[in-house]
């Protein structure tokens, strides 16, 4: 026989127990924890890895322009004029997205070239059309990965992406 007992109604005996939702806000709460903790170190990664993509893309890029030119380029940036065009008739060696630019404000002249940090890449080679400043065959280019001090320390450096 089926009997029921006092309070003892359909809501009663499926509803859930204030210590069972506690638990589960808990484990939620637990888990966006660390889900939002491991966010930081994947962007930096990510960051990171498009860094190391871009260097090697330009670093052929250089390689291109010296085979053809003889000689590297003296500084770091698409046309001779700073503007986002290249110059006409001339070989484009590396095609720049518009966030790699900065501003980024299409209608200004380019500044430099900006890593997936918001820092300028770096380029150095001597000046081979000047033999008074010394010959340098290859080029450094390098990012500092986010990692700025002044001046820089060798922990820091040795952080940073480099071609070389």
């Amino acid at each position: 026989m089926n009997r029921k007992l006092a309070g003892d109604t359909p809501a009663a005996t499926s509803a859930f127990t204030l210590i069972e939702l506690l638990v589960v806000i808990a484990i939620i709460i637990v888990l966006t924890g660390l889900i939002l903790s491991t966010m930081g170190y994947v962007q930096k990664k990510g960051a990171r890895s498009r860094a190391e993509t871009e260097i090697a893309t330009m670093s052929a890029a250089c390689e291109s322009y010296k085979a053809d030119n003889g000689i590297l380029y003296n500084s770091l940036f698409g046309a001779t004029n700073g503007s986002r065009t290249p110059n006409t008739g001339a070989r484009s060696y590396f095609a720049f997205k518009p966030n790699m630019l900065f501003p980024t404000d299409q209608t200004q002249n380019v500044q430099y070239i900006r890593d997936p940090f918001g820092n300028s890449y770096g380029y150095s080679t001597a000046n081979q059309a000047a033999s008074a400043n010394g010959y340098n065959p290859t080029f450094d280019l390098w990012s500092t990965a986010g990692l700025t001090t002044t001046p820089p320390t060798t922990t820091v450096t040795a952080q940073w992406i480099k071609n070389w």
